[in-house]
């Protein structure tokens, strides 16, 4: 059987073809490969609120002071319980294991109800800043009143990330490590 040369120009036209069609098949109707990282990358980014925080001994708060750091926060109740205390010890035990890293991160726990919370039940999380919210405020928008989740905040004042605060820690450490390693900032 002889191939005319038509045919034989269909056939290296299909056989270098082939590779593209195949390519545009998987992107349309494969299956989306899961993400490295383990938390929500917010984007837009939001800016940290600027406005002053009150701390609970007085005097006053800002996230400003914490520029060129990266910033982990959580919010809850000025009553801080059980989950309220389950994120402080995982804000703790993150930034813990960064190891050498763990300089460039601090904590800041945001009271968002107004209630004071009690020193003794702070005591174990020193070097947590403890900020209290100016009634209806919260630390980013979208942030008010939302407990569920650990944001992060960048060393030029963006909230860019959050993670589950119920979620393992493992995810937290990846991500905050992988984010160390490549950044240049803070």
């Amino acid at each position: 059987m002889r191939i005319g040369p038509r045919a034989k120009l269909v056939l290296i036209a299909a056989l270098f073809a082939a590779p593209i069609v195949a390519s545009v098949l998987v992107y349309l109707f494969g299956h989306p490969v899961p993400t490295a990282n383990h938390g929500e990358l917010l984007l837009p980014p939001a800016q940290v609120s600027e406005e002053p925080f009150a701390r609970p001994s007085g005097g006053s708060f800002s996230f400003r002071i914490l520029r060129g750091r990266w910033v982990l926060v959580a919010s809850d109740s000025g009553a801080c319980a059980s989950a309220c205390l389950a994120k402080l010890v995982t804000l703790r035990q993150v930034r813990l294991a960064l190891g050498g890293n763990a300089e460039r991160v601090a904590r800041v726990f945001v009271v968002d109800d107004g209630r004071r919370p009690d020193p003794s039940a702070l005591a174990p999380f020193a070097g947590t800043e403890v900020a209290l919210a100016p009634e209806g405020a919260a630390f980013a928008p979208g942030a008010r009143g939302d407990r569920a989740h650990v944001y992060l905040v960048d060393p030029h004042g963006n909230v860019m990330m959050r993670w589950r605060a119920a979620d393992d820690p493992a995810g937290m450490i990846k991500d905050l490590g992988r984010l160390l390693r490549a950044s240049q900032i803070g």
